[in-house]
């Protein structure tokens, strides 16, 4: 039984179940059995990958920075458990919009939390944020848990201190009733992503559009992953809290094995070889802020929770590409499919 059956007929409530992480995860709630409460602005872009799956969650439409609204929807659903995943999630967005980013992404954090604390059903917070939350050294062997917090963008400085609120609620407030985990990935692909100034969406657009997308930093290193390997790690992680298992209240990172840190032309490159109308060109570096490695070193994952990535890279782009070209060709969605055949494996690794 994958995750022990723990997530069959309970309650868990997601923020930012309209975007493209929340969608993908309140598919595999659903398909696990949960019942399920999502709280999102409204759907952001079109088309859009949660209103597409058409399934039987519901559905709040409210912004995460409106306090009483949060907390009158948690305590009415009564959740056990709660995934925060709301936020401004592009660090494009944060250079033009920094106090939305940080209102939304800072404020917004401390909102669920004090939310939670007030909820009784409440037993598990599971805070998702960034593997840009880091004081980036551009070390090649990645981030621990354990290295300084930081952020020289935006985006990036409103992760590091959304981890600083929530560590200090779990040291402040968390117990054996309340456990309080977070949780550092990034640069996810997968199907139903169709967000603006992204690498895979902005490659898409290219043959659904008829354009030439564009590689704004061709040679960036990044930490790349399908969407399912960290979502199982959250779920995983989730399932040690409501297990009241204190020893996993604390943060954790959920990146790819070293061989799949990819540059951007690399990506662009495999995908290409995918869908062979794709079309990209490399141009200069129109925003030199964006640092050009980032790595993220999973181990305490792997070590103590037995987590691992059940997808290489490999795997996650041809099953990414296979999504889109089944939903432009044929209109069918993939993504109960793929979520069966990753549980498939799941089940052979843990």
């Amino acid at each position: 039984m994958l995750f022990d059956n723990i997530y069959k007929n309970r309650s868990v409530f997601v923020t930012g179940h309209t975007g493209f992480k929340g969608g993908w995860l309140v598919a595999w709630l659903e398909k696990l059995g949960s019942k399920v409460c999502g709280y999102a602005l409204d759907v952001p872009t079109t088309p859009n990958h949660f209103s597409l799956l058409d399934i039987s969650v519901q559905d709040v439409r409210c912004d995460v920075s409106n306090f009483s609204a949060l907390k009158s929807s948690i305590q009415q659903f009564a959740p056990e458990i709660v995934f925060h995943l709301a936020a401004q999630s592009l660090v494009p967005v944060s250079f033009r919009q920094p106090l939305e980013t940080f209102a939304v992404n800072i404020l917004g954090t401390a909102h669920v939390l004090e939310a939670c604390r007030q909820t009784p059903s409440v037993r598990a917070v599971v805070i998702i944020t960034s593997d840009k939350c880091y004081e980036n050294k551009e070390r090649r062997n990645g981030h621990q848990e354990t290295d300084p917090l930081g952020g020289d963008d935006p985006y990036s400085a409103s992760k590091a201190c959304a981890e600083i609120v929530t560590a200090s609620y779990r040291k402040s407030f968390s117990n054996r009733q309340l456990l309080i985990a977070s949780c550092r990935s990034g640069n996810t692909l997968g199907g139903g992503d169709w967000a603006a100034d992204r690498l895979i969406p902005d490659l898409v657009r290219s043959v659904v559009e008829d354009k030439i997308a564009e590689l704004r930093m061709p040679q960036a290193i990044r930490p790349w992953q399908h969407v399912l390997n960290p979502l199982a790690g959250y779920l995983l992680l989730g399932q040690r809290l409501l297990e009241g298992q204190a020893d996993f209240a604390e943060a954790w990172n959920f990146g790819p094995n070293k061989k799949d840190h990819w540059t951007v032309d690399k990506l662009a490159r495999h995908v290409q070889k995918n869908w062979k109308t794709i079309r990209y060109e490399a141009i200069p570096n129109v925003d030199p802020r964006e640092t050009p490695l980032l790595s993220l070193n999973a181990q305490k994952a792997r070590r103590k929770l037995g987590w691992n990535p059940v997808w290489n890279l490999n795997e996650g782009i041809d099953r990414t590409i296979s999504w889109y070209r089944h939903f432009y060709e044929q209109g069918k969605l993939q993504t109960f499919e793929q979520i069966a055949e990753f549980e498939k494996r799941l089940k052979q690794t843990f």
